[in-house]
């Protein structure tokens, strides 16, 4: 499975973080769509729509995390290609992350990095990976619907 990556300026330190975690101890391939350096001033899209892009392609061995300061920008741009479900976290009850695999089979998780430490958003990340998707068929077909 690989894992691609993208944040704005808001979540760059974070994102490091994470991306780090991923890959040494959860032992996830990454990919870091960006943003590479700190710029108080980028502009996110771009790099969620190469996130969401690369998940898209290959969306049975590919899921993304994406940052934001609220995460819930970064989750609009990324819900705008076709095959990507985004799901936003940013703190408090975790059933949120299992019921977005479980139901909804999100392959995108956006992380609001203004409201999560590090350990939360290890502890989130790590949950949400480790969740598969229901295969129930009422989920099949809604999904079936959305894409639609």
């Amino acid at each position: 499975m690989r894992i691609i990556f993208a944040t704005d300026h808001a979540g760059f330190k974070l994102k490091e973080v994470i991306m780090a975690y991923v890959r040494d101890e959860l032992g996830y391939e990454t990919e870091d769509c960006g943003a590479l350096t700190y710029d108080e001033h980028d502009d996110y899209p771009q790099y969620m729509q190469e996130a969401a892009k690369k998940v898209a392609v290959d969306p049975e061995n590919t899921k993304a995390i994406i940052f934001g300061g609220s995460g819930t920008g970064e989750a609009i741009v990324a819900n705008r290609t076709e095959g990507v479900r985004a799901a936003v976290y940013y703190g408090g009850n975790t059933e949120i992350l299992t019921l977005s695999r479980e139901h909804n089979d999100a392959n995108v998780l956006s992380l609001g990095a203004r409201f999560l430490s590090e350990e939360e958003a290890k502890d989130a990340v790590k949950l949400w990976l480790q969740t598969p998707f229901s295969e129930e068929e009422r989920h099949v077909r809604r999904n079936k619907q959305i894409d639609a």
